[in-house]
């Protein structure tokens, strides 16, 4: 199994107990889609890059040119359901936010995700607060965001897997995947129901993402650790009857009660 560049001392985690093995299936389970992140943001860096070396402010139609690839990842992961570029507000010559983004429909069709970014008009015009944005932007890492109900894109409730795009050393935006909540949690619940005692998946801020603990319910937050420190310790830590086991170089945190 490949191993995407983490913090120091990730293998750690990867030890012969039960959970461990989990966290490692959960790992490859996140990576499938964080490689499509990965890709979209290659893609992106590139294409700016190249604006950049013409004298000239990027605009949307410069965007056009990652259509091609989101395509094909849209195809070819199954997990993701939409994927794009987020433009940092102001990085663009013709409007002032931008969302080069594309996302599969009900009947299998690929459709571009059309916005009104009016600040004048609109709820969503302002998308920097949101944790998707905020996180790789503030921490420089990936991230994994929510679950949480994704009124710009679906309604449905999602996860966004995100990952920030540099451009000469400066923030330029995000790359992010979203998945459904109900692929993700039949993909890695049936794992959590084989640990011994009652299991949750939280990101670094505490939000449940999935669960088969009927006390975390999916969108909860659990408090008390500190699990953006676990994650940057990555190795497994305790906590008042808790075991916390990182993910292996996924912004995810594998909580389990003791039994």
């Amino acid at each position: 199994m490949s191993r995407s560049p983490g913090p120091a001392g990730a293998t750690a985690t990867l030890d012969a107990t039960p959970e461990a093995a989990v966290a490692a299936q959960v790992r490859s389970t996140l990576e499938a889609v964080f490689e499509a992140v990965a890709e979209t943001r290659a893609d992106t860096a590139a294409r700016l890059t190249g604006v950049a070396a013409q004298g000239r402010r990027p605009a949307t139609v410069d965007l056009a040119a990652l259509r091609p690839g989101i395509h094909l990842r849209l195809a070819r992961q199954e997990l993701v359901s939409g994927v794009g570029f987020v433009a940092a507000p102001g990085l663009l010559s013709d409007v002032p936010a931008w969302l080069e983004w594309w996302q599969t429909g009900s009947d299998g069709d690929v459709r571009p995700l059309l916005l009104d970014l009016d600040p004048a008009h609109s709820a969503y015009s302002d998308y920097t607060h949101w944790d998707w944005f905020a996180l790789p932007r503030d921490t420089g890492q990936r991230a994994v965001a929510g679950p949480y109900v994704d009124y710009l894109c679906s309604d449905e409730y999602s996860l966004t897997l995100s990952a920030p795009v540099q451009v000469e050393g400066r923030f330029v935006g995000v790359a992010a995947a979203d998945v459904y909540l109900r692929h993700f949690e039949a993909a890695v619940v049936p794992l959590l129901q084989q640990l011994p005692g009652a299991a949750h998946l939280v990101n670094a801020r505490g939000r449940v993402a999935a669960s088969a603990d009927p006390a975390h319910l999916a969108g909860s937050l659990t408090k008390g650790p500190d699990f953006g420190a676990v994650l940057a310790g990555a190795r497994t830590a305790r906590h008042d009857g808790m075991r916390l086991i990182p993910c292996d170089g996924v912004p995810l945190v594998l909580v389990v009660l003791d039994p």
